[in-house]
């Protein structure tokens, strides 16, 4: 069976970036299982698991804009400091959920000074090449209520 529009496939992976450091793996007993076409994976991995079947391994080299896409300078801000909560500790790293009038954005502290802390709005892998190397481990016909929900339903996976 192929991998193809409404199809759960079931993958290992190893993301990797421009210099060779790996920033994401499956584990071997938990491989990542989605369901293709419903844009719950990047762009252009999905594209590059369309039409493989169980068994195939593949790298797949995937550039920003098939990927987490640009970065976009307008998405770091300078945040007075104040504009913190006072019973977390607010160092490089630290994720805070801002509310944006597009809805909530994930944010992360990138330098923090006495008056005010810098915050990040891109996705951490924005702008990055994405090198993956995948091996396919299953492929299956999704569930009603999978293809209804959009994702993959963990008691079916």
């Amino acid at each position: 069976m192929e991998i193809s529009q409404g199809r759960v496939a079931t993958i290992h992976y190893t993301l990797s970036d421009d210099s060779g450091q790996v920033l994401d793996r499956s584990t071997p007993d938990t491989p990542l299982s989605y369901l293709h076409g419903a844009g719950n994976i990047v762009p252009g991995l999905e594209q590059a698991l369309d039409g493989r079947r169980v068994g195939d391994t593949l790298t797949a080299d995937v550039a920003p804009e098939q990927g987490y896409g640009p970065r976009h300078q307008q998405l770091i801000q300078h945040v007075p400091r104040d504009a913190f909560p006072t019973d977390v500790e607010v160092v490089p790293g630290v994720q805070f959920e801002a509310r944006t009038q597009q809805g909530p954005v994930l944010v992360t502290v990138t330098e923090v000074g006495p008056d005010q802390v810098t915050v990040d709005g891109n996705h951490p892998l924005a702008g990055q090449t994405l090198h993956f190397a995948v091996e396919v481990v299953e492929v299956r016909e999704a569930t009603t209520d999978e293809l209804n929900q959009g994702h993959v339903d963990d008691i079916a996976a």
